[in-house]
């Protein structure tokens, strides 16, 4: 602790005590409890309590008063377990008689405050931080301290029943491996004696028949498995297994939804990864014993570990693909198509039921598609997807969904009626769709695959948020269907469904809902980055409507969607003007007038989303070297960074930044620098007539101006952006030993200028009057003086400002004392640390 604190901390400590005093909110006295937090981590010396007595005076003034305030309360109780915490400070608190009065009998779990629940949870995380030393273990045993935890394992405060419990598993884990030289065995003579007890209450409250106790104990159990991997979790598991095994064949037993989660922590522990039999046949029973939507979450579980015996996997998998199986055998009758499986784990009737409930349907489906999305996301999956027939009945499902077929079995008729316009089915069944696109296998259901999507596309009863979904599975389909177009009349195929693509389009770019427009614009976006390589694409975009209406969403009055048509027209004008085998050449849609349009938003639009996707789609034609075809480059950059500089939204500014660096790196490339700021100083020797060229273009594009100004900026992000920018050209033009001596700069041309420039920098944001060319102080367009600033301005040391969090002085110890002071009003208005 400073010394500064520990002038303030009595007062704060007298503040805090006084009932007089208005009570602080409960952020400040959480950041209070983390500085002592941090003192205490790596101290663990009784020096912190000795040296400052204010603190268990603190302690005992709060015990002392007849009626305090709860949150009050609730701070000394953490703090106290806090000091507590190692054996040193605990053994001097008990010598004091404090810890048997805050966590013994005669504490406050006897009064009226117990009942607030602010004031329990502070004696549950005192004893949490407090534990960890046999002492304090000892001493809460002995103040019957164990019945209180067991009990408040159920309050009606769920922050509080769950501090209890993570208490428990803290308290399991500690005194197991503290107190034992080797794992414990299954006999109870060999754990522990508090070990013992929270064993033996865990036992008990599985026997006891009552939900409430047992579902408190399957939470314990699922968090101590799934944070302790140690081996003495082996000999629990061994003495709880049997009863776990009964609530999955007791039908009557409410807790069977717990089951899944504990099983999957269990199975996720190396200690059970190579245990063959019981264990796995637990799991086993369990898959086919719990219902689907409980099994569900095991199953995907257990699909994505690493060790697990194959034939559970295979059990897992069948469990997952129930309801898929379910829904392709009702939808014809006889069954026109192999199902999923050929045998199931658990009764089919039960998936049966479940969807041919009106309100179990849609959680069911929606449930399995999203576990389903996770397995297709795997890198690498143990075990082989059916991938033709899952997408056969993803096909059927988003049939269902929107009337567009008529099974025959009445099981079928059923499931359709209650999916007929469900959008959270359709939702997940496109997403599991766009998934699929990457697997193989699936081309030859590729024809009624666009079917269907290009019924979702033209459908007016398509909500926006599935057109959105729709667009984005159409996109990734599209893109297969480009890799399979190898025959002629694969292409004919592809063609086709292209041409049909683009006309539905035409008509969402025309929709008056402003959702539909947006999504139709960013399939268009996505369609151009995936395809415009593809002949038969650019045949087809060109020879359509889009890019005309697309054009005209530049005028759209919602500005999402002008941003949108920014990105879409930004992307269009690489297949349209810029190609070099460009079949637009010479068209109606003329190029320079697009720019202007583009060049127009930035400067006038009153929306900041329209102005940030015109800078990036600036930057993306610079990098891909578009511009070249516009006009001279300089010329470009220079016009879009003087209008950026002016821009209010920090995020147009940040990509104007981003712009200059391409320009920058190009132009140096161009002009053969070095790219490398750290090159050796030889190596960086370059013509200086070279280095006069680059310096030359800057300077006439006005770059210069807009860094230095950008380092004051006061968005932070901008700044460092800028910093970063001019570190990396400093070392283009100077190698690290050959950086200017800013006192031997005073008495050249530039010197004062640059001096003058140096000073303003180190105010950052609070810097006033900084010209916007400079003005007489330095030329921002002179290559020698910017020659001068790069080398003689300590960017280092801006750069260390610039990173140095915002609140690194205000989040200071010290500055949250006098704040504490400050709030409670007892210290001098002119102390007081204002930020």
């Amino acid at each position: 602790m400073t010394r500064e604190c520990s002038v303030l901390l009595p007062g704060v400590c007298a503040a805090l005590a006084d009932p007089r005093q208005p009570g602080l909110d409960d952020t400040c006295l959480e950041k209070l409890l983390d500085w002592f937090r941090s003192l205490t981590w790596f101290d663990p010396t009784v020096e912190l309590v000795q040296d400052n007595p204010c603190l268990t005076e603190l302690i005992t003034s709060v015990l002392a008063l007849p009626e305090p305030s709860p949150s009050i309360l609730a701070f000394t109780l953490q703090l106290a377990g806090i000091l507590a915490s190692s054996e040193n400070r605990f053994q001097h608190l008990q010598q004091e008689k404090l810890l048997g009065r805050l966590f013994g009998q005669d504490g406050p779990r006897g009064r009226a405050l117990w009942e607030d629940a602010s004031v329990r949870s502070g004696w549950v995380k005192g004893v949490h931080s407090m534990v960890h030393h046999q002492p304090a273990l000892h001493f809460l045993c002995s103040q019957g301290g164990m019945d209180v935890i067991f009990t408040l394992q159920g309050d009606p405060s769920l922050f509080v029943a769950s501090a209890a419990s993570q208490l428990l598993v803290h308290m399991l884990t500690f005194s197991v491996e503290s107190e034992t030289s080797k794992p414990p065995s299954a006999k109870d003579c060999e754990w522990p004696a508090c070990a013992q007890m929270i064993k033996r209450h865990i036992e008990d409250s599985l026997q006891s028949g009552s939900t409430s106790h047992v579902e408190q104990s399957l939470k314990l159990l699922t968090s101590l498995f799934g944070s302790c991997y140690a081996a003495w979790t082996e000999a629990l598991w061994l003495d709880i297994a049997k009863q776990i095994e009964s609530f999955l064949m007791e039908e009557a037993v409410q807790a069977q939804h717990m089951l899944a989660n504990l099983l999957l922590n269990v199975a996720r522990s190396p200690v059970f990864c190579d245990t063959e039999g019981s264990f796995w046949a637990l799991v086993t029973s369990a898959l086919e014993h719990l219902t689907p939507v409980q099994a569900g979450p095991l199953a995907v579980g257990l699909l994505r570990l690493c060790k697990c015996p194959q034939d559970v996997r295979i059990q897992a998998l069948t469990v997952l693909l129930q309801p898929m199986d379910c829904i392709l055998r009702a939808a014809s009758q006889p069954l026109e198509y192999a199902g999923l499986l050929d045998e199931s784990v658990s009764d089919p009737i039960t998936v049966e039921s479940l969807l041919s409930s009106k309100t179990s349907c849609a959680g069911l489906l929606c449930q399995t598609l999203a576990h389903l999305e996770k397995l297709l996301s795997l890198k690498h999956l143990r075990v082989d997807l059916p991938y033709v027939s899952l997408l056969r009945s993803l096909v059927t499902i988003l049939q269902f969904c929107n009337g567009f077929l008529s099974p025959a079995s009445p099981l079928g008729s059923t499931i359709s009626r209650n999916l007929v316009n469900c959008f959270r089915v359709q939702k997940s069944a496109l997403d599991v769709l766009a998934a699929l696109s990457e697997k193989k296998g699936c081309d030859a259901l590729i024809g009624g695959l666009f079917d269907v999507l290009l019924a979702y596309l033209e459908s007016p009863n398509t909500s926006p948020t599935v057109l959105k979904k729709a667009f984005q599975a159409t996109s990734k389909w599209l893109v297969c269907l480009q890799k399979l177009s190898r025959s002629s009349s694969q292409c004919q195929q592809t063609e086709k469904i292209l041409e049909d693509v683009f006309v539905v389009l035409q008509k969402r770019l025309c929709s008056p809902c402003w959702e539909v427009r947006d999504s139709s614009l960013e399939f268009l976006t996505a369609m151009i980055k995936y395809l415009r390589d593809q002949d038969e694409f650019r045949q087809c975009l060109l020879s359509s409507e889009v890019p005309r209406l697309t054009e005209n969403l530049l005028e759209d009055p919602e500005s999402y969607v002008r941003a949108s048509a920014v990105t879409a027209v930004g992307h269009l004008a690489c297949i349209t003007y810029f190609a070099p085998e460009s079949p637009a050449v010479g068209n109606q849609h003329n190029k320079e007038n697009t720019v202007a349009k583009l060049q127009e938003i930035l400067r006038t639009d009153s929306e900041g989303f329209p102005r940030r996707a015109v800078i990036s789609i600036f930057t993306k034609w610079l990098r891909e070297g578009c511009t070249a075809q516009l006009e001279d480059a300089e010329q470009f950059v220079s016009r879009v960074i003087q209008t950026v500089e002016q821009d209010l939204d920090w995020e147009v500014r940040l990509g104007g930044l981003e712009l200059l660096e391409v320009f920058c790196s190009q132009t140096i490339c161009q002009r053969g620098l070095p790219q490398c700021p750290y090159v050796p100083a030889s190596s960086a020797v370059t013509s200086a007539t070279h280095q006069q060229e680059v310096l030359q273009v800057f300077c006439r594009a006005k770059l210069f101006g807009f860094l230095f100004r950008s380092l004051c900026d006061c968005d932070k992000p901008v700044g460092q952006r800028a910093c970063d920018i001019l570190i990396g050209l400093r070392g283009n033009f100077y190698p690290m030993s050959t950086l200017e001596n800013p006192q031997e700069i005073e008495d050249s041309p530039a010197g004062r200028g640059i001096a003058w420039l140096q000073r303003t920098l180190r105010q950052g944001s609070l810097a006033q009057n900084f010209p916007a060319d400079g003005g007489d102080r330095v030329d921002f367009q002179d290559p020698e003086s910017m020659m001068v600033a790069l080398g003689a301005i300590d960017l280092l040391e801006l750069h260390d400002e610039l990173n140095k969090s915002s609140d690194h002085m205000e989040e200071s110890p010290q500055s949250l004392l006098q704040d504490i002071l400050a709030s409670l009003g007892t210290i001098e208005e002119n102390e007081v640390d204002c930020y």
